[in-house]
C-alpha cells in the first residue's frame, strides 16, 4: 500500500510511575478530512500495528494507536510472543493494557492534531477486532464522550471469561483421556453439522448462515461398536458436546462464557474448537490465568477449578480486562452510534459472545431507561449488530466475508463498507439497515456469492425465487420460518429488512 505524505510523531505516556505507554500519531500532510480514528491492538498488544494506521490515512484520518503499554506482541509479520508476562508483579502496567492506554492515547492525539491543523477533529472514531474489539467496547463504557463512533469486530470484551473457555475446551481435549477428538475427525464433524443445518436460510450452499437455529446433535456421529475414524466414541461426544455448551460452573451450573457452535470445527486459522492440547494452543487462557491471576510463569492449566480460581478472577484480573458493563447510556447519550459485527465462523472468540453481550445491554436499557433519549428502550438507534456467516476471526473464511464493493459498484455505497456505514450514521443520522458481502461459495469455490448480512437478531433468508448467489434473491427476516418480502431487493439503496 502507497502511503500518502504524512507526519508521524511518536510519544510515550508516564501516567504512573510504573507506565511506560508507546503512542504513534500520523497526520496526512494534504487532504485532511476533519476526522480523528483511533486503531485497537491485538492479543495481548505489546506492539504498533502500522497497517491499520496506514488503512486510515488512506481514507484521510488524522489517526492514532498504542502499545497498550508494554513492548513483546506479535507486529505486522506476525513475530512475537502471545504472552501476559508484563503483568507478572505490575498491576499497573494491567490497568494500561486494560483501558488506560486508550485514553492516554487519544489525548495525546487531540493534542497533536490541534497544535498541526490549528483546531481539533470534528468527528472522532474507534476502529478495532479481536482484543483492540475489546477496546473498543471499552471505550464506550469507560470514555463515552472520547468517541462518535465506534468499530467493534469480533470483541474479546469478556476476556476473563473468554479464557476460562480456552482452558475448559483444552481441559475437555486431554490427549490422554478417552474423549480426546483428534484432529483428523474436524472434518467429519463439520460436514455433519453442516449437512444438518445446511437449509436454516432455505438453500442448501455448504454455509450455516445462522447457528442459532442450527438443531445438531452430535450423538448421529457415535459409533456402532468401538472407536473408528469415521465416527466418535461415546466419550468423544460427550467431549463435543461440551464444547458446544461451553464453560459452567460445576458447584451452581452457571454458565461462565458461550461455546463454539456447530460447523466451524474444521474452520481454518484460529481453531480452538478441536485442537487437543499442546504447548501454547491455548495461550491466551494459560497467559490470562497464569500471568494476570496468578502471576506465575510455571502455572498449569490442568490445575485451573472453574469454580474457585473463576472466583478469583472475578474479583482481580476481570475489572481490569473486561468490557462487559451493559450501560451504555453515557454513551447514548452523548450521541454515540456503536456498530458491532462478528464472525460466525471465529473458532478462537466465538460469536456467542457478542450476542450474549448484545442482549445483556439490550436488557439493562430497558430496565434502566434514560429520559434525555426520545426513545430510551430502541437498542437500534445507537447500536447495532451483525454476525457475518463463515467469517473467521475478524475477517477470512468462506461466504460472504469480504465486506467491499464488487467491481462496478459505486465505492461510497455504505452497504459495501463498515467505516462508510459507521461514518453515515454519525455524522447523517442514517443507520445501516444491513450490509453486503461477498464472498466463494463453500461447496463451489469456483461460484462466487453475495449476501445481504442482516441487523442481529434477524437473519437472512432466501426468497424462494432468484439466483442463489446474488444478493437480491434474500431478504432479513426474524426466524427461518418467517415469510420473506418477495419486491424488496437488498441490493438497491434504500431497502429495508
Amino acid at each position: 500500500m502507497s502511503l500518502a505524505s504524512h507526519c508521524e510523531v511518536k510519544a510515550v505516556a508516564r501516567p504512573t510511575t510504573d507506565s511506560e505507554i508507546g503512542i504513534e500519531i500520523w497526520l496526512p500532510v494534504e487532504n485532511w478530512n476533519g476526522r480523528y480514528q483511533q486503531t485497537g491492538n491485538g492479543g495481548w498488544a505489546g506492539a504498533i500495528h502500522r497497517r491499520p494506521l496506514a488503512a486510515a490515512l488512506q481514507r484521510g484520518y488524522a489517526v492514532a494507536a498504542t502499545d497498550n503499554g508494554h513492548q513483546g506482541g506479535i507486529d505486522d509479520s506476525g513475530k512475537g510472543q502471545r504472552s501476559a508476562e508484563f503483568a507478572i508483579g505490575h498491576p499497573e502496567k494491567l490497568i494500561d493494557f486494560g483501558s488506560r492506554a486508550l485514553r492516554e492515547t487519544r489525548v495525546a492525539a487531540i493534542a497533536v492534531i490541534k497544535a498541526y491543523y490549528g483546531r481539533a477533529p470534528q468527528y472522532s472514531y474507534f476502529v478495532g477486532c479481536s482484543d483492540g474489539g475489546r477496546e473498543a467496547l471499552m471505550a464506550a463504557q469507560r470514555f463515552p464522550e472520547d468517541f462518535n463512533g465506534i468499530l467493534a469486530g469480533n470483541p474479546g470484551n469478556d476476556w476473563s471469561h473468554w479464557a476460562a473457555g480456552l482452558i475448559w475446551a483444552q481441559q475437555a481435549q486431554l490427549a490422554d483421556t478417552p474423549g480426546a477428538i483428534p484432529v483428523t475427525k474436524r472434518a467429519l464433524i463439520q460436514n455433519a453439522a453442516i449437512a444438518a443445518c445446511d437449509q436454516v436460510d432455505g438453500i442448501k450452499d455448504g454455509l450455516i448462515a445462522d447457528p442459532r437455529f442450527c438443531r445438531f446433535d452430535p450423538v448421529v456421529l457415535a459409533c456402532a461398536g468401538g472407536d473408528a475414524p469415521d465416527c466418535l466414541s461415546t466419550a468423544q461426544v460427550a467431549t463435543l458436546q461440551k464444547i458446544y455448551d461451553g464453560p459452567k460452573n460445576p458447584r451452581t451450573g452457571e454458565r461462565i462464557y458461550p461455546g463454539y457452535p456447530p460447523g466451524i470445527e474444521n474452520a481454518p486459522g484460529y481453531n480452538h474448537v478441536i485442537a487437543p492440547w499442546r504447548p501454547s494452543t491455548f495461550s491466551y487462557g494459560d497467559t490470562y490465568f497464569g500471568h494476570a491471576v496468578f502471576e506465575r510463569r510455571d502455572w498449569d492449566p490442568h490445575s485451573f477449578d472453574f469454580d474457585r480460581d473463576m472466583a478469583l478472577s472475578d474479583r482481580k484480573g476481570a475489572p481490569v480486562v473486561d468490557a462487559t458493563n451493559p450501560d451504555l447510556r453515557s454513551f447514548r447519550a452523548h450521541g454515540g452510534k456503536l456498530l458491532q459485527y462478528h464472525g460466525w465462523s471465529d473458532a478462537l472468540m466465538p460469536a456467542g459472545a457478542s450476542i450474549a453481550y448484545y442482549e445483556t445491554v439490550a436488557d439493562f436499557m430497558r430496565r434502566y431507561p434514560d429520559r434525555r433519549s426520545s426513545d430510551p428502550a430502541s437498542l437500534g438507534a445507537f447500536y447495532r449488530l451483525f454476525l457475518i456467516p463463515g467469517m473467521g476471526h475478524c475477517y477470512g473464511g468462506d461466504g460472504p466475508t469480504a465486506i467491499t464493493p464488487p467491481a462496478g459498484r459505486d465505492k461510497a455505497d455504505t452497504r459495501y463498507d463498515l467505516v462508510l456505514a459507521l461514518e453515515q450514521w454519525v455524522e447523517k443520522g442514517i443507520a445501516p439497515q444491513m450490509i453486503i458481502g461477498s464472498g466463494r461459495v463453500p461447496n463451489d469455490p469456483s461460484r462466487t456469492m453475495s449476501r445481504p448480512i442482516c441487523a442481529y437478531p434477524q437473519m437472512t433468508r432466501y426468497k424462494g425465487r432468484g439466483d442463489t448467489d446474488a444478493a437480491a434473491s434474500f431478504a432479513c427476516v426474524s426466524s427461518p420460518a418467517s415469510a420473506a418480502s418477495q419486491n424488496q431487493d437488498p441490493t438497491q439503496p434504500g431497502a429495508k429488512p
